[in-house]
C-alpha cells in the first residue's frame, strides 16, 4: 500500500495523507521496501518521486494484486433464490445423481427460476482433483477422504439392496439364489465391487456376467433377464420405481456407508446446501 500510494501520488507527503501516516513512518516502510527489493525504487526529482524502472515494472502486478484482495474482502450481498442467475455445478456419482438428482432440480425451479443446476460426474477418488480444477463447486460422496481445505456435513448413511426383474426373479433372495443368480456388476473399475469384497469374507465368490460403469444403463441389462444386480439402495430405490423393476435386502452382511457433502471452505453456498440436504433427506 505505501509503494502504491507513492507512486500514484508522486510524493510521500501526499502519500503519508492518503494513508493517514506520519511521513517518518511512510519514509521507514519506503526504506524496508528499498531493502527488501535492493533497488532506490523511487528517486527524488523536480520536487516530486520519480520511480525507477523496477518500481514502474512491479506497478502493475501490485496494482492487480491489491485489486484481488479488496474484491476477496468486500462484503458479499446476501444469496436470494428468487432472483439469482448463478450456476452451481455438484459433483456426484451417477447413482446419487439418479436418486437425488430430479428432486433438486425441481426445488430449483420452484425457488430459484434464474439458477442453473449442472451435474458433473465425481466419485470419492476424483473429487479432490475436481475440486482443484474449479470444475465443480459442491460434491456428494461416499465416504470421502478428510482434506483441512474442505469443509464437509455428512449428510447420512446408505447401505445396499438387490434389484431385479420381479417377472423373473423371486424374492427375497436367500443367499444360495444369491450365489447361484448371475450378476450385473456396477463399479468404477468394471472389475470388482464391495459385494466381492463382502463374499470373500465368507469364503464364497459371484459370476458376474456383465460389468457396467455407470447405473443409468443397468435397467435394459436386467429387464427381461434372470439376473441380479446390487447396488446402492438410493439408486435400486430410483430405478425400480422408474424401470417397473424391484428390489430387496442383500442376503450377505455389507454394512453401510456415510454420504458426505463437500465444499471449499471459503464458498458458502448455505442455500444450496440446503437444498441438497433436503434432497438427501427425502430418500429414505
Amino acid at each position: 500500500m505505501v509503494f502504491l500510494a507513492i507512486f500514484q501520488e508522486g510524493s510521500v507527503s501526499r502519500a503519508a495523507r492518503r494513508l493517514s501516516l506520519s511521513q517518518s513512518a511512510l519514509s521507514g516502510s519506503l526504506g524496508r521496501l528499498r531493502t527488501i527489493t535492493q533497488d532506490p525504487l523511487f528517486i527524488r526529482r523536480n520536487g516530486g518521486m520519480e520511480p525507477t524502472p523496477r518500481a514502474i515494472a512491479m506497478a502493475g502486478d501490485l496494482e492487480q494484486g491489491v485489486g484481488l484482495i479488496a474484491q476477496a474482502l468486500r462484503p458479499q450481498p446476501a444469496f436470494d433464490p428468487a432472483t439469482s442467475s448463478a450456476r452451481f455445478t455438484i459433483g456426484m456419482s451417477d447413482d446419487f445423481e439418479l436418486a437425488m438428482g430430479p428432486a433438486i432440480m425441481r426445488r430449483v425451479m420452484a425457488e430459484a427460476p434464474g439458477v442453473t443446476i449442472a451435474f458433473r460426474q465425481t466419485n470419492r477418488a476424483l473429487v479432490e482433483q475436481a475440486f482443484t480444477a474449479g470444475e465443480i463447486n459442491l460434491a456428494v460422496v461416499a465416504d470421502p477422504p478428510a482434506r483441512s481445505w474442505l469443509a464437509a456435513q455428512e449428510l447420512g448413511r446408505s447401505a445396499y439392496a438387490c434389484l431385479y426383474d420381479p417377472r423373473m426373479v423371486e424374492g427375497p433372495l436367500t443367499l444360495e439364489d444369491f450365489l447361484a443368480l448371475p450378476h450385473v456388476l456396477v463399479s468404477f473399475s468394471a472389475h470388482q465391487g464391495a459385494v466381492d469384497q463382502a463374499l470373500r469374507r465368507i469364503g464364497q465368490q459371484r459370476r458376474a456376467v456383465t460389468a457396467l460403469t455407470h447405473f443409468s444403463a443397468l435397467p435394459g441389462f436386467l429387464r427381461g433377464t434372470r439376473a441380479i444386480s446390487t447396488i446402492p439402495t438410493h439408486a435400486a430405490r430410483a430405478l425400480a420405481y422408474e424401470h417397473g423393476l424391484d428390489y430387496g435386502p442383500v442376503p450377505v452382511e455389507m454394512g453401510d456407508y456415510s454420504v458426505s457433502l463437500l465444499w471449499k471452505r471459503e464458498a458458502g453456498h448455505a442455500w444450496i446446501r440446503e437444498v441438497i440436504t433436503g434432497a438427501f433427506q427425502s430418500l429414505k
